[in-house]
């Protein structure tokens, strides 16, 4: 392995991740016993080695050290840690392409998943009203190659919960908002996607503090993530998962069925066409 290096072009964290299994167990240690003094679960392990978590460099030169690698995973870490994204929501995006079901509460916006053309261009350009339009658009690239997860006709299995207040931020534009909608109706329509709305009329509920996103996994503990401005945070803890789970399990037992929510976005949309035409 000391001459070996991983080719970037054939995604490179699941590549490093094999090759850490193959270390490990070389080496005749469990996930947990690898874990133990690198200062981190089993279940951290098992993520890095299914390429749903980012090996740091720091992490890299210990297992180097522990394995006896001779510096491969330093030499890889960095093929590895390359991302399109904001570096604050590349470990969840990167895990996201590779969940089995992702189950998602949107307090203030469509998810990036069931976004269109128009709406994404509408919130970066909200997010950086200076930007120059290449920036604007190789973002809005970004988020709609996520999007194309969806295309898939079965995975991942792909359930939201919408703040009501997320259908009635129209903006200046209706247009793009009732278009935005009609996509989501589709998608419901499609039998691709699971959509609530946590109405107005449902008051306090269990994640007022801001929005949350679970991922499931075949071969690895699920994770939870939850983002604010500009920041965001991937947890792998099973209690803080669990404890987010059921926050989740809450907001959907709060909020509107999927009939009636797709009701009620559809009603919503053709407000905003009747404005439009007005």
């Amino acid at each position: 392995m000391a001459g070996k290096s991983l080719d970037p072009s054939s995604s490179p964290r699941a590549l490093l991740g094999a090759e850490l299994r193959v270390a490990r167990e070389r080496a005749g240690l469990s996930q947990a016993e690898l874990g133990e003094p690198l200062f981190v679960s089993g279940s951290f392990i098992g993520q890095l080695e299914a390429g749903t978590r980012r090996m740091h460099i720091e992490f890299a030169r210990q297992i180097d050290e522990i394995l006896g690698t001779n510096g491969f995973f330093v030499r890889n870490c960095g093929a590895a840690a390359k991302s399109k994204y904001p570096d604050h929501f590349a470990a969840a995006a990167e895990a996201e392409a590779l969940a089995t079901a992702i189950r998602e509460y949107a307090p203030q916006l469509i998810p990036g998943l069931l976004q269109t053309e128009a709406y994404a261009r509408a919130v970066f350009r909200a997010y950086q009203p200076t930007a120059p339009a290449q920036v604007i658009d190789e973002l809005v690239k970004n988020r709609l190659e996520r999007a194309a997860l969806l295309l898939d006709p079965t995975t991942p299995l792909f359930w939201c919960v919408l703040d009501e207040a997320v259908l009635r931020r129209a903006g200046g534009d209706k247009a793009v908002l009732a278009e935005a909608l009609r996509h989501v109706s589709s998608l419901i329509r499609s039998h691709r996607v699971i959509v609530q709305v946590l109405s107005f009329h449902a008051g306090p509920h269990a994640a007022m503090e801001g929005s949350l996103k679970l991922m499931s996994f075949l071969d690895a503990p699920a994770l939870a993530y939850v983002q604010g401005i500009g920041m965001g945070q991937l947890f792998d803890d099973p209690a803080t998962v669990a404890h987010h789970t059921l926050a989740y399990d809450l907001l959907t037992a709060s909020a509107l069925s999927p009939r009636e929510s797709l009701s009620l976005i559809e009603s919503v949309a053709e407000e905003y066409e009747h404005d439009q035409h007005a």
